[in-house]
């Protein structure tokens, strides 16, 4: 989540343009992502911290040394920093809650739950509201848990529910840094929300009912003994508290809030800058810390204060978000010449005649399901306003583009294009394991509770490719292909 970037500092301006050869790192990362579960797991499982860092570090390196450009690196670093200061305290806090629901875990009961995931998605975060229920959804299924239901988990909750508010997804909440009214996105997105979320349980109430029937798990003897006082428990409620600290911290935006420090970036180095020294430092970025230490502080003091009961009936350990923390520095760190080359050919005359809102959404949607979503939705935002003369780091051109003005004319395109481009961000991430924090946590979670999850390539082929795309084609066709 960056905080108060221009797009000339972000992709790196005044400097050479990344060379094409430099995606490989970036390649490579994902192939091991993708392969090594699968065939060298033993090598993987102890070196994916080593390869992801030493595959960031040499990124870096190039862009440092050989392209004389420190201010993309130094953006990647903020942005991770935020990302994982967030994921990480959503995580910790969260797991001090244990929930039990004491019920049948019915293809009915299953579905609601997801529902109830997809709403509480956006109050606070995709990362909290996943943390928060994948564990009693695995402990309602404990008997006849499958990958399907964790792969439903991962679509629903812990990515298209978020996105109806800037807290919901960290792309929306760049969105809101850059000036996008909060309400936004519930307004314009509510439609396609509603509508993927009613797909989406629908076809997870009956592949639930599918297994059910096929099992004949209703009519087992065992099944059938056991009584369910249909009561909801919670141990640890008092992390709820810690949670609302997390969400409040969200708005402390040093970009926004004239009297909050942040670490200011000039020509000449860093020191403590407010808002107002903007004004006096052309092309300065005023990063965001404050709000991270709270955060970091909130993970600390929410396990340290815990009901041990909850830490231990969880089966809370820190292996999930190690697990996110690495592989996303080796995301962050590789990215960043991908990111960039996509963004300028985006800019360019050829790419700026291609953008529209349909292209937007598929463009969009394709790099959030193997990019990180949060820096996509920032590239294509910033490509769709400069191709129609608007500036991203200009908060009143970014408020007239939401509300369908470009250079003072009506422009009803510019509406559609960040609805697009907002839907397809948070939609498309659950595409793969690495399209958005939560799911490499939950992955991870539902691997150490005995759950034999697909692998990176059996994630997208069984379930990405025949479920999800083709929901997300049908939202394409009725909200977005022939809308004018």
């Amino acid at each position: 989540m960056l905080v108060g970037v221009s797009p000339a500092l972000a992709s790196g301006g005044g400097h050479p343009e990344a060379a094409p050869w430099s995606v490989i790192p970036f390649a490579t990362l994902l192939i091991m992502i993708a392969t090594g579960p699968l065939f060298y797991e033993k090598f993987w499982h102890h070196n994916y911290p080593k390869v992801a860092v030493g595959l960031a570090g040499a990124v870096v390196l190039y862009y440092i040394f050989g392209l004389h450009n420190t201010h993309a690196p130094i953006h990647a670093f903020f942005e991770y920093f935020q990302f994982i200061a967030l994921l990480s305290g959503l995580y910790i806090a969260s797991g001090g809650i244990m929930i039990n629901v004491d019920k049948k875990g019915t293809p009915l009961v299953n579905t609601l739950l997801l529902a109830f995931g997809a709403v509480i998605a956006n109050i606070i975060g995709t990362t909290g509201a996943s943390m928060l229920l994948v564990r009693p959804f695995m402990r309602l299924n404990q008997e006849r848990i499958q990958p399907y239901h964790i792969v439903f988990f991962i679509f629903i909750v812990s990515n298209v529910g978020g996105a109806l508010t800037p807290i919901g997804d960290p792309p929306l909440f760049l969105g809101f840094l850059k000036g996008v009214p909060f309400e936004w996105t519930l307004v314009h997105s509510l439609p396609m929300w509603a509508f993927t979320i009613t797909l989406l349980c629908i076809v997870f109430f009956f592949a639930d009912k599918r297994f059910i029937n096929k099992r004949n798990l209703l009519f087992d003897e065992e099944e059938g003994k056991k009584e369910y006082t249909n009561k909801i428990t919670i141990t640890g409620s008092k992390n709820f508290a810690w949670l609302a600290v997390l969400v409040g911290a969200v708005f402390l935006d040093p970009s926004k809030i004239g009297w909050l420090p942040g670490i200011l970036q000039t020509h000449d180095g860093f020191s403590i800058g407010f808002l107002a020294d903007l004004e006096h430092h052309k092309g300065a970025t005023l990063f965001s810390f404050i709000r991270e230490v709270i955060m970091l502080t909130v993970a600390y003091l929410s396990f340290k204060l815990a009901d041990q009961k909850a830490i231990q009936g969880n089966e809370f350990n820190f292996e999930p978000i190690r697990e996110v923390a690495f592989i996303f520095i080796g995301i962050f760190g590789t990215m960043m010449p991908a990111l960039e080359l996509v963004a300028n050919f985006a800019k360019s005359p050829e790419g700026a005649a291609l953008i529209n809102h349909n292209s937007l959404y598929w463009a969009t949607g394709a790099l959030s399901g193997i990019l990180d979503n949060a820096p996509t939705y920032l590239n294509f935002l910033t490509a769709a306003m400069a191709s129609k003369g608007a500036d991203i780091g200009v908060v009143s051109d970014v408020i007239d583009f939401t509300n369908g003005i470009v250079q003072g004319a009506p422009n009803h395109e510019s509406v559609l294009e960040l609805t697009a481009i907002s839907v397809a961000a948070v939609f498309f991430g659950a595409m793969t394991y690495i399209g958005n924090g939560p799911n490499f946590m939950v992955k991870s979670i539902a691997e150490q509770s005995g759950v034999e999850m697909p692998s990176f390539f059996g994630y997208i082929l069984r379930f990405s490719l025949p479920i999800l795309l083709s929901i997300l084609i049908i939202v394409w066709l009725v909200f977005f292909a022939f809308a004018v």
